[in-house]
């Protein structure tokens, strides 16, 4: 079937089911907390094995982090002021607002120094322990003031320290916080009575928040109809999001996001191992025509994790562009045609929206003579494949990535999980010492450049397939007010937003 066919039945199904629905749509019970739709459900609520977007997103409400990022991608202080001692030893001084734990202590030195103690120990597999191997020692010596000596110098190091502090107690106990959270951000966790539905409560006022799991687009979008969730953001298909623009008791805001959406290669696998292969699928992909159908207009072609727009990004590079003729070229090198056909598993999450997408690669790559068999699970079971390297192929995002020290996470050989995300067991000495390099230099010119060039031998490599850096929206009933997005799609709009008495008691035509 034709991608468009195939979007065209969609739509109309949807339509259907939405009309039916608002013709015999009655009013929802209320509630005083705000109730948030997701497409997926959170893993961990523990910062140091957290790794997936709804988990760290949900985290960043929960634990407060030393270093955060502005706009332009560059680290600000956040928990902590910082200053350079020496050229390998920085010392934080912990703010005075905001340093209580949900259990009343105070937050100290100590408990930053645990943390970040327990990643860096080996026996704990923290996946966060690879960007944070330049400490070398960590001193508390106040309660206030905290040391970290470093291997080596390193101008750009307070931006690895993003993970959430959690207490010295909790540490010590090796407790690991998968289903409850003791942080300091700005909500404190109330309960998390079932997979599907997460109740955390904002400190300053109370304001409750309630994070519910509809995994279906459409069934999403009817609850938020019905008054049955006040806002979800993100992943619904393109029709949807123009459905709901035009009810008037719904408000839609759009924006340009820097999310790195992309297709994922076991690089062990005997096909996949071959670059040609790799490169036939780049050029067996229309981007362009995906993200004009489906996904939005403020959605755009990638060629790297790092946007343009990031201080070490490709500004400017030419990329891989819609070729089936030489995708088949390039099959047909490796050996694969009519009579030998390329067979590939794709591997893809059991969310509607995420299995449609992968249906249109499966048509698009079909064309060019590649069978693909389509494999969906529910999140934690395909995600759990994806980390231990059960997979082919498969499509992912990475979320709010403003560290370009992520090429060490993600593509140097000695970070496949769990000592980082290397998931595709990608391997290239030449990559392996570029990064090495980046991580010996001291000066922020050379150190850009050599990023750059990095990025340029990734996508020639092809350990992803870059597609497209997602657009955000965030779809509201007409109580809700105050949410601010943003460009990694954090939830942290969710400090400031406001419910009112809503004047609607049913969805109307």
């Amino acid at each position: 079937m034709h991608p468009h066919t195939e979007c065209f039945r969609l739509l109309a199904a949807n339509i259907l089911i939405l009309s039916i629905f608002v013709i015999t749509a009655c009013s929802s019970p209320q509630s005083s907390a705000v109730r948030f739709g997701l497409a997926s459900a959170p893993i961990s609520l523990d910062p140091r094995f957290a790794t997936d977007a709804t988990s760290s997103r949900i985290n960043r409400l929960l634990y407060q982090r030393l270093v955060d990022f502005d706009e332009h991608f560059q680290p600000i202080p956040s928990l902590a002021d910082w200053q350079l001692l020496s050229a390998t030893v920085y010392r934080f001084q912990l703010r005075d607002h905001g340093r209580r734990f949900e259990s009343g202590e105070q937050l100290t030195s100590v408990d930053v120094k645990a943390t970040y103690e327990f990643i860096l120990d080996p026996a704990n597999a923290s996946p966060h322990r690879g960007s944070l191997l330049n400490i070398a020692r960590i001193d508390a010596i106040d309660d206030d003031n905290i040391d970290f000596h470093l291997h080596k110098a390193d101008p750009l190091f307070p931006a690895n320290l993003v993970i959430g502090i959690v207490p010295t107690n909790i540490v010590e106990q090796g407790e690991i916080l998968t289903t409850r959270s003791m942080g300091s951000g700005p909500f404190r966790f109330v309960e998390w009575p079932s997979q599907d539905r997460l109740i955390i409560q904002r400190r300053e006022d109370g304001q409750r928040v309630e994070f519910i799991h509809v995994q279906d687009a459409t069934v999403r979008v009817l609850k938020l109809l019905r008054g049955e969730i006040d806002m979800l953001q993100n992943d619904l298909p393109r029709e949807l999001v123009h459905y709901l623009e035009k009810k008037d008791a719904v408000s839609v805001e759009h924006l340009d996001g820097n999310n790195f959406s992309y297709l994922g290669f076991n690089q062990n696998d005997p096909a996949l191992m071959d670059i040609r292969v790799r490169q036939a699928i780049a050029y067996a992909v229309d981007r362009k025509s995906i993200i004009r159908n489906l996904l939005g207009g403020r959605t755009v072609v990638a060629n790297s994790i790092l946007t343009p727009e990031h201080w070490a990004g490709l500004k400017s590079v030419p990329g891989y562009t819609y070729q089936p003729s030489r995708a088949r070229e390039l099959l047909l090198q490796a050996g694969f045609h009519h009579g030998h056909p390329l067979q590939l598993e794709y591997k893809t999450s059991s969310d509607p929206f995420r299995i449609r997408i992968a249906t249109i690669l499966q048509q698009q790559l079909a064309r060019v003579g590649i069978k693909v068999k389509l494999r969906s699970f529910d999140w934690a079971t395909f995600y759990g494949d994806i980390k231990s390297g059960r997979f082919q192929m498969y499509s992912l995002s990475w979320v709010g990535i403003k560290n370009p020290d992520i090429f060490r996470y993600v593509f140097h050989s000695q970070s496949i999980p769990p000592k980082g995300a290397n998931r595709g067991r990608y391997s290239n000495p030449q990559v392996d010492r570029l990064i090495d390099a980046v991580e010996a230099s001291v000066d922020i010119d050379h150190r850009t450049t050599l990023y750059r060039q990095i990025q340029q031998l990734l996508l020639q490599d092809l350990p992803y397939v870059p597609l497209w850096y997602e657009e955000h929206f965030i779809a509201s009933n007409d109580n809700i007010s105050g949410y601010q997005l943003v460009k990694d799609g954090n939830y942290d709009g969710l400090g400031s937003v406001v419910k009112a008495a809503s004047t609607r008691l049913a969805e109307a035509q």
